[in-house]
């Protein structure tokens, strides 16, 4: 029986332990598809074990406003990835020097960063893609939903504010 009947999240790009935790919990995946896009989360970035410590990798998105759109008014499913700065190639080699000496991302890497290399246009897509290959991987299943419309609040499983990088409260993986 899963620990929560739903999970809704945004969309990630190699999302944290926990969002994965929340995935293998749930017994339905719901992804924000129609929210507003927010800088500074894990929609445009991730955080690696480097031998410096944590790191923060991010993707350079093409801002509305240099589009022609309103600047912070831009549906998630519409924000285009900047590939004008080698972005592809840092992310990488930071994987590659951070996990190539672990015991299996040699035999994961090929895969992930073949995902990487079909340049994506859009951040969604290359974020659905990643998450789909990453729990083919891991041999995890999920029911994957893509929300509709978007809702300020669900009743249950919302952990889109929860599993943030800023967020400051308890992790799901503590509790």
């Amino acid at each position: 029986m899963p620990r929560f009947q739903q999970a809704v999240l945004t969309t990630a790009y190699l999302p944290p332990a926990e969002y994965f935790y929340a995935i293998a919990h749930s017994g339905r995946v719901l992804i924000e598809q129609c929210e507003t896009y927010l800088k500074q989360s894990y929609r445009t970035r991730c955080r690696i074990f480097s031998s410096q410590g944590m790191e923060t990798l991010s993707i350079p998105v093409l801002h509305p406003s240099a589009e022609g759109g309103s600047p912070g008014r831009i549906p998630i499913r519409d924000v285009r990835i900047d590939y004008g700065d080698p972005w592809i190639v840092r992310h990488k080699r930071a994987l590659e020097a951070s996990y190539n000496s672990s015991a299996f991302f040699p035999y994961y890497k090929d895969a992930i960063f073949s995902v990487f290399d079909r340049r994506e246009t859009f951040l969604f897509d290359l974020n659905l893609l990643l998450l789909e290959k990453i729990l083919s991987l891991l041999g995890l299943k999920a029911d994957i939903v893509l929300t509709d419309e978007f809702r300020q609040k669900y009743d249950e499983g919302d952990f889109r504010e929860r599993i943030q990088p800023k967020y400051r409260g308890k992790s799901l993986l503590e509790e």
